[in-house]
């Protein structure tokens, strides 16, 4: 859906994660980083979801009036809502029912019909205000299926878990790894483009990458194309990048390079 808001089909479980509708990635819809493009897909069209994952309590990753919005939709009414620890209290505000929200720890788990998710370590901080920073947890995730495995990175610099994590829960099909919002003071936690492919190196170079977090909201110095443009033309790296809103299979060895952006 752009930045980091994806729906993922994975071995008959469909995930929602990191839902933001909102207009602006801020605390107030008169100021703030604004959408580069309207949503692809309609708040109200969305399929049946199982789960919605919230990576973290940042506005580009948890957008309130997303929150509020989806509450009432038939859609996500028996979705079970995974957290790291802390974000589920921020939910519960918003409207979502306390018996659907689970909180979990870095390297906790919960089974979703064929589906384990774990929630694992980011190298991150959290906080939407500067009045309340680290008092939520935050992370990324591993999806694992019987048959297909996705690992979805979140906000994270360049750390030494990346590996492990591969060892452990991979070898992953697709790595959804985040490129933009990135600035040198900024590397510790967030990775630009050049970290990513660090990192997708350490995880072994399986599968695909993903890039995300880049193209929908203006949150660094640097122009909007230039997370994409940097990692576009590196050699022997297998991208999968598709058009926001355009459903899309994840083929093993299969390249998708959308040009979209251009």
């Amino acid at each position: 859906m752009g930045h980091a808001t994806s729906i993922v089909e994975i071995d008959g479980v469909r995930i929602l994660i990191d839902p933001v509708w909102d207009e602006r990635a801020s605390p107030t819809k008169w100021s703030g980083p604004k959408r580069f493009f309207e949503a692809p897909l309609a708040l109200s069209a969305l399929p049946p979801i199982d789960a919605v994952i919230v990576s973290h309590d940042h506005y580009d990753h948890l957008g309130a009036d997303t929150i509020r919005a989806m509450t009432q939709l038939d859609a996500v009414k028996r979705a079970q809502w995974i957290t790291p620890l802390g974000v589920g209290g921020l939910l519960q505000q918003l409207g979502v029912p306390a018996a659907h929200c689970l909180e979990l720890n870095w390297m906790d788990s919960t089974q979703l019909g064929s589906v384990r998710v774990t929630v694992l370590p980011a190298r991150h901080f959290s906080g939407r205000s500067l009045f309340n920073r680290l008092e939520t947890l935050w992370a990324s995730f591993a999806l694992a299926g019987p048959q297909h495995r996705v690992y979805y990175g979140a906000d994270s610099g360049e750390w030494p878990g990346f590996k492990p994590i591969a060892e452990q829960f991979g070898p992953f099909d697709l790595a959804m790894l985040e490129i933009g919002a990135f600035d040198p003071l900024w590397a510790d936690i967030h990775m630009g483009p050049e970290g990513a492919l660090r990192s997708f190196q350490a995880m072994g170079s399986h599968g695909l990458l993903m890039p995300i977090h880049w193209g929908l909201f203006d949150l660094a110095l640097h122009h909007w194309r230039q997370p994409i443009e940097k990692i576009w033309p590196i050699e022997g790296l297998k991208l999968w990048s598709p058009t926001p809103g355009l459903p899309s299979e994840v083929v093993t060895g299969e390249e998708l390079r959308s040009e979209w952006w251009r």
